[in-house]
């Protein structure tokens, strides 16, 4: 079925924007042709996590790294580079590699967005990370065997958890890296 036949867009901002056909209604990422996240296990066997405050929700969010692709003045970048760049603006880890796990919509009765998930191995850590100069992030970095637990226990303070690390978590447990 194609949509676009009949798509109106109802309003358009700088980064969104609101679209309708008949009677569905759906948001769509203005600038950007995907987003990337970024499963990541260091050597020690911890995955790398981030936290960060999100002003749709307005709380502190725990997630993995993650990215749009294509973004700002990006426009010929592949899906891999922008989750190596991800990786290491946000937790200043660079991967050596990485392997595609899925692909598919968060949400998709609300927006058109395909999240690719990635697995980034062989990881050195070279910078502190933290974002870039919009963003105040977070880098954790918890020991597999423990992250479920450590994941409540930042629930239990108040703090978001992203549902997108237990997909994360589903893929490494069928990994061979483990």
């Amino acid at each position: 079925m194609d949509s676009t036949k009949s798509k109106k867009i109802l309003y358009q901002g700088k980064w969104l924007q609101f679209c309708q056909d008949g009677r569905w209604e759906w948001i769509e990422r203005v600038g950007c042709s995907g987003v990337v996240i970024v499963v990541a296990v260091n050597d020690q066997g911890k995955l790398i996590l981030v936290e960060q405050y999100r002003r749709s929700v307005d709380q502190n969010m725990i997630e993995l790294p993650a990215g749009l692709v294509n973004d700002e003045e990006r426009d010929h970048e592949t899906m891999e580079e922008a989750a190596k760049r991800e990786l290491l603006e946000e937790t200043g880890y660079q991967a050596d590699r990485l392997e595609l796990l899925c692909e598919g919509p968060p949400s998709a009765g609300l927006s058109s967005e395909i999240i690719s998930f990635y697995l980034a191995t062989n990881l050195k850590k070279v910078s502190d990370g933290g974002g870039d100069e919009h963003e105040a992030i977070v880098v954790h970095e918890v020991l597999l065997s423990e992250v479920e637990e450590w994941l409540e226990m930042r629930r239990k303070e108040g703090k978001g958890v992203d549902p997108k690390i237990y997909v994360g978590l589903y893929f490494l447990k069928k990994s061979p890296i483990l």
